[in-house]
This record gives C-alpha cells, sequence and structure tokens, in this order.
C-alpha cells in the first residue's frame, strides 16, 4: 500500500473503533455549522484528521473538552504578514493562540522591496509554521506604473511559483484600471493562473466595470465599504471578504448584511493588522466576538469564519468539524464571545512545546539594508509654487479612502508652507530602493500634529519612505533616523528623535521577537499622540497615503495622484 492508501486505512480504523486515536477530544459540544445544532460527544483525531465524532472514543492521547465548544479553526483569508511586522514565525506564534489555524497571505510588501525572493522567503516559512499558511502570488508589483518600487514582477516571473502545494492562485489584481483598458501585461498574468482563482481589489467598483472583473476571473474583495456595494458583488457571484485591519476597518458597516442567506458568500479577512492591535484585541475571534456583539447571527458568522472561508478558496478539507476533515480546532469556554481555551491544530494540542520544534525559520539577511537613500537636507522638502489655493489630500480615521480638500496657504517668496494651526501638514514620499532619486510633495489635513515630524519605511505598497511633518528641519532629521537604521518608524521634535522603532528586514519587519518589539512600538506609537496625533494607528494611516490605487487622492514620489483620473495634478 502506498502512503495515502495507509492514511485512509488507519482513519478508518479509529472510526470505526478498531484502533485508539492518536487523540481524542472528550466530552465536548461539538457547533456543528452545516446544521447549527450543538451536540455533546468525543472528537477522535489521526493523524491530522478527524477520523470520527461521536460516543465513547478511546485514544493513546486524551483531552478532557468537558464544559468547552468545539469550533473549527478560523481562516484568514487575506493578509499581508510583512504589516504584523514580524516574522513568520512570529506571526504564527502570534495568531494560532487567536484561532487561527489558516492564513492566505499576499506578500506583496516584501516583493515590491525584494522581488521573487519574498516569495522564496515565505514559501519556505510555510513549510515549517504550526498554521497552514498559503502564499498567493502578488499580481501588481509594482502596484501601478505611478510610483517607483524594488522590483517588477510579469508573468514570466510568477509561472515558476504557479505549482507550488502552497500557492492558491493571484493575489489581489489592484491595477482595475489596466484590467478595464486590457492591459497585456494584466491580462497575461490573468491567463497564467486560470482557472485558479484571483483575489480582487475593487473599491466602489460597479456596473460594467464589476462585471468586467468577474469576467476577468476576480472572484472576491476586501475593499468594500458599503453595504450597497457589497450586496451587488455577492449577487454576482463574489465572494466578500468582510476586513478589519488596524486602518481600513469595515466590520462595523458591513456586518449588516452577514445573513444565513449571505453567508455562505462572506468571509473574513485581516488585510494589515498591526501587532498592538492583535495583541490588545485579537484576530479573527475579535471579528466574531464584535459581529456578534453587533448583532450578526452566530452560525452566519462562524460560517463567515470557518467552512464559507475554505470553499471560496477551493480548500474542500477544513471549515467544519466532521469526520474526514483537517483537526484544526478552537476549544472555547463561551460562543458568543469566542473565548479560547485551547487550541488543535493539525491534530496537534497547541502548547509552547509545538512552536519550539519547528524547524528552524529561514534567514531574512538579503532584506536587510533596503533602503538605499543618501542622507536629506531640509531644502528638499521646500513646496515651490506661484500660487497659495492647493489641494490638500483629507485623511480620515478607520478609512482607507481619502477625500479631497482645497486650502490657500501661506506662500513666502515663492515658498508654501504647511498650517499646523489648521490640521494641514507638509506630506512627503522618497523614492529609497536606489533608482531615480525623487521626491514627491504634498499637503495633508486629519493628523493633528502640532509640531515635528513622522516618517515610516512602510509605505503601500512600493514602501518609499514617507514622511508627514510641521517643519521641514523635522522632516529631515525624521528620514535621516530611518536611513541611517535601515527602516522603520520614527517621531521627531525640535530635531530630536523621541521614539524610533527598527525594521531591519525590508524595511518592513523587525528582526526582534514579538515580546521585544512591542514595546518599542508602543512608544513611537505615543510619541506621535504627545506631537498632537490624533489616528490611533499614526504610522499605519501614513503608509496607506502613497497607495496610488485607492480613491481618491494619493501622493507617491512622482507627484500628487488622482485616482479617480488615474493621473497626477499637476499643482506647483
Amino acid at each position: 500500500m502506498n502512503h495515502r492508501t495507509d492514511e485512509i486505512a488507519r482513519q478508518v480504523a479509529v472510526a470505526v473503533g478498531r484502533e485508539p486515536a492518536d487523540l481524542v477530544v472528550k466530552n465536548a459540544a461539538v457547533y456543528a455549522l452545516t446544521t447549527g445544532e450543538t451536540r455533546r460527544g468525543d472528537i477522535a483525531i489521526a493523524g491530522d484528521r478527524i477520523a470520527g465524532i461521536g460516543s465513547c472514543y478511546s485514544g493513546k492521547s486524551e483531552f478532557d473538552g468537558s464544559g468547552m465548544i468545539a469550533v473549527p479553526g478560523f481562516i484568514d483569508t487575506h493578509v499581508h504578514l510583512e504589516s504584523t511586522m514580524v516574522t513568520p514565525y512570529e506571526f504564527d506564534r502570534l495568531v494560532v493562540p487567536h484561532g487561527v489555524t489558516t492564513a492566505i497571505c499576499d506578500p506583496h510588501e516584501l516583493a515590491n522591496v525584494a522581488g521573487t525572493a519574498a516569495f522564496d522567503y515565505f514559501f519556505r516559512a510555510a513549510e515549517g509554521m504550526v498554521l497552514d499558511l498559503y502564499v498567493q502570488l502578488s499580481s501588481c508589483v509594482p502596484a501601478t506604473e505611478f510610483d517607483s518600487g524594488g522590483a517588477v514582477l510579469d508573468a514570466a516571473a510568477l509561472a515558476g511559483y504557479l505549482k507550488h502545494p502552497k500557492c492558491l492562485g493571484l493575489a489581489e489584481m489592484m491595477n482595475i484600471p489596466g484590467l478595464l483598458k486590457g492591459d497585456p501585461g494584466v491580462l497575461e498574468k490573468l491567463a497564467l493562473v486560470y482557472p485558479k482563482p484571483v483575489d480582487g481589489h475593487c473599491p466602489l467598483v460597479s456596473g460594467r466595470n464589476l462585471n468586467a472583473c468577474l469576467a476577468a476571473g476576480i472572484r472576491n474583495c476586501h475593499e468594500t465599504n458599503l453595504v450597497s456595494e457589497a450586496m451587488e458583488k455577492i449577487e454576482k457571484g463574489m465572494t466578500l471578504l468582510i476586513r478589519e485591519g488596524s486602518v481600513g476597518r469595515n466590520l462595523d458597516a458591513l456586518i449588516p448584511l452577514l445573513t444565513p442567506i449571505t453567508a455562505g458568500s462572506c468571509a473574513f479577512c485581516t488585510d494589515d493588522r498591526d501587532p498592538f492591535d492583535i495583541h490588545e484585541k485579537g484576530h479573527i475571534d475579535y471579528m466574531i466576538r464584535r459581529a456578534i456583539e453587533l448583532g450578526g447571527d452566530p452560525l452566519s458568522v462562524y460560517r463567515a469564519a470557518t467552512v464559507a472561508a475554505a470553499r471560496s478558496f477551493g480548500l474542500r478539507d477544513r471549515g467544519l468539524i466532521a469526520p474526514g476533515y483537517r483537526a484544526d480546532i478552537a476549544l472555547l469556554s463561551d460562543l458568543g464571545g469566542c473565548r479560547i481555551e485551547r487550541m488543535i491544530a493539525a491534530g496537534r494540542l497547541v502548547d509552547d512545546a509545538l512552536f519550539a520544534n519547528r524547524p528552524p525559520e529561514p534567514p531574512a539577511d538579503v532584506f536587510r539594508h533596503s533602503v538605499k537613500l543618501k542622507p536629506v537636507e531640509a531644502e528638499c522638502f521646500k513646496v515651490r509654487s506661484g500660487r497659495a489655493r492647493t489641494t490638500v489630500i483629507d485623511s480620515q480615521e478607520g478609512i482607507l479612502l481619502t477625500g479631497r480638500l482645497t486650502v490657500e496657504l501661506r506662500l513666502v517668496d515663492g515658498v508654501k508652507y504647511a498650517d499646523p494651526g489648521r490640521d494641514v501638514l507638509k506630506l512627503a514620499v522618497l523614492a529609497r530602493h536606489g533608482g531615480e532619486p525623487r521626491t514627491g510633495l504634498g499637503f495633508v489635513h486629519g493628523f493633528g500634529i502640532r509640531n515635528g515630524a513622522l516618517a515610516s519605511s512602510v509605505g503601500h505598497d512600493s514602501h518609499n519612505l514617507c514622511v508627514v511633518g510641521a517643519n521641514d528641519g523635522d522632516m529631515a532629521v525624521a528620514v535621516n533616523a530611518l536611513i541611517e537604521c535601515g527602516g522603520g518608524f520614527v517621531a521627531v521634535e525640535n530635531g530630536k528623535v523621541l521614539a524610533l522603532l527598527p525594521l531591519e528586514i525590508g524595511g518592513l519587519i523587525s528582526a526582534e521577537p514579538f515580546a521585544d518589539m512591542l514595546p518599542k512600538l508602543k512608544e513611537v506609537i505615543d510619541a506621535a499622540h504627545r506631537l498632537g496625533c490624533r489616528f490611533r494607528e499614526p504610522f499605519q494611516q501614513l503608509s496607506f497615503l502613497p497607495l496610488p490605487v485607492i480613491p481618491h487622492l494619493r501622493l507617491t514620489d512622482r507627484g500628487l495622484f488622482d485616482v479617480d483620473k488615474f493621473e497626477f495634478v499637476r499643482e506647483y
């Protein structure tokens, strides 16, 4: 018999009670997501699969689940691990206790810095992790031609990874204008992966344009903000990935449409969620708690977090607690509150020893020294203009969409100044990948900083250096601090660094363990708040301002960009 035949024989022997299971969870209340019923019994596990559910199973190892409710492990359907600012192994240790046993990641943050080396890194890490990590192939490196990234990945660069067992398909297709215009490079990537699924990125896309996205093979969207927008997407066959990141937070707005009728077309994702939020609030477990708190039907909520997510990505072996399914199980003391007491991942009880026994994490040295930018002077942030009337980006808490303001700013000898008193700050994006030196300049409303500057080497998706400030001198100090340390977050006031979080791996990820990194993250966020910043996540908010695929205004290293028209605003 071959290996698979042996596995089936073992499963059958355990299921009928002829052989003891490897692990039995005794006396748990199993929540059947197929019917909504809860029945007490034993869960018998052989290898990484559930062999049987019922009574009187015995096992080599047994665990008493009395008083606990067993639900399937949760699935994060779209996540950028880099946004957690920790390595894949640290992400593993961070989210599995929150119930996540499967995650589908798009490594386009690191890929925009280092190209296919990012794929190699994440595929290798996935082989040793406790959770089951899938790696989608990044479709938009760079996101558009309107900023300067560290790599360009065409269809040929992706082709060699397509047959990897951890690859489900193509990651979020952000270049919707290119798709609609029939851009050959976009079409080639879509054709390459067919019939594998393509993840979408379709904010405010509707009507015939939405039809075109679906006709091209795009099967889901995590950039939906309105119920009406969401309903059209669901009606046309899209899976709605309800997102609750650290800045893009759509759960509260969209939860009214998660009903028993629509639950099969909905799933949960975190997209970009920083470790502070995960540590303090949770991950997919937080989304479940919040959804039920907002009045969501519990059965529909748990289906979205598990079986609907699995089936929308063709993962037919998980998402239910049932014979033959992968033994990913969260044991809860409270269903509505999603309070997790114990976790089982692929048939293994999750504890410190399970994480400690993983193979060594892949090295990340190739991603260091990624900030290839010479030190700057305050002079490079001067905005020279002949008019005071200024288009200003309006950034708002909890939403990635930006607004447009028109403000009269102070103009002295042809130089335009920020106005912190009216909450209009200077914004700059500096190319940092070693190509032609470029600095895009503009102004932004919403940060509330009265003095000083904040800078980040996380600047979606090309990850150039972005800096916001009340004066040019502090902006220069902030940028130079990040050049010196190889990237990260920094807060500066009166020429002095108040707090600094180094992110040495690609300018995106900390080389330190989560427990050591978290206090530094808190320190730099607290420093930003002392400067007057009103955003709960100042650096996350800043990091999305260069992204030229989310309406309405953005700033890249090439200048102010109108996403609606897909062209630059010739302001100065």
